[in-house]
């Protein structure tokens, strides 16, 4: 009998959704492993991870998942060019010191690359904001601002407009919302104001053609 898989957030689940079973994906900051079970066990792909946490990376190797302690601020040096078809970096991102780096190694090992981000540009932060000037506790932003790691504060344009100025081809896109029939179509509408989260399926751009 094949292994159920754990469930998962949201999000992961809408991550897994973009991964072609029988591939070679890659996690950076992968946690506890609990996206590279689900793949493993859902998608048939060749699984690696890496993750900064001492701890995080026992649990993974406890359920039998390769993963190496690393951080991923210093690149993938491990890896050659187009080692893996997807490398993904989920809810990451707004953590590591120079996302720059981090996004361009993940498209040089990787075919393609797939982000999640947290959408600091949500209503509810907006209007906590502008009414009571403090950031809410509430959807994905549930911890208080003295417990949370945050390095980077970024909305889902700001996201795009940093993949438009570093060659960064958008191939897709997916939004998380609040539970309900409205957000969602809220969100598809207008994610940069409806959407929690955003998710992105991008590669490198192809060269403009010389004249």
């Amino acid at each position: 009998m094949p292994p159920t898989a754990s469930p998962l957030r949201p999000d992961l689940l809408r991550i897994a959704e973009l991964i072609e079973p029988g591939t070679r994906v890659l996690d950076l900051g992968c946690g506890s492993g609990e996206l590279l079970r689900y793949l493993e066990d859902t998608r048939g792909v060749t699984a690696r991870g890496i993750e900064i946490e001492p701890t995080r990376v026992m649990d993974c190797v406890a359920k039998g998942l390769s993963v190496c302690q690393g951080d991923i601020d210093e690149g993938v040096l491990d890896y050659s060019d187009n080692h893996f078809d997807y490398v993904v970096l989920s809810q990451t991102l707004h953590l590591v010191s120079r996302p720059r780096l981090v996004v361009r190694e993940m498209l040089r090992v990787g075919r393609h690359g797939i982000v999640s981000i947290p959408n600091f540009g949500y209503w509810p932060i907006r209007l906590a904001l502008l009414l009571r000037g403090r950031l809410p506790r509430l959807g994905c932003f549930k911890r208080p601002w003295y417990d949370t790691p945050t390095g980077h504060v970024m909305t889902l344009n700001d996201f795009r407009h940093f993949c438009r100025n570093n060659g960064i081809a958008i191939e897709s896109q997916r939004r998380v919302a609040s539970p309900g029939f409205l957000a969602e179509h809220r969100a598809r509408l207008f994610p940069n104001l409806f959407a929690q989260l955003g998710i992105y399926l991008v590669t490198r751009a192809a060269p403009a053609p010389t004249p």
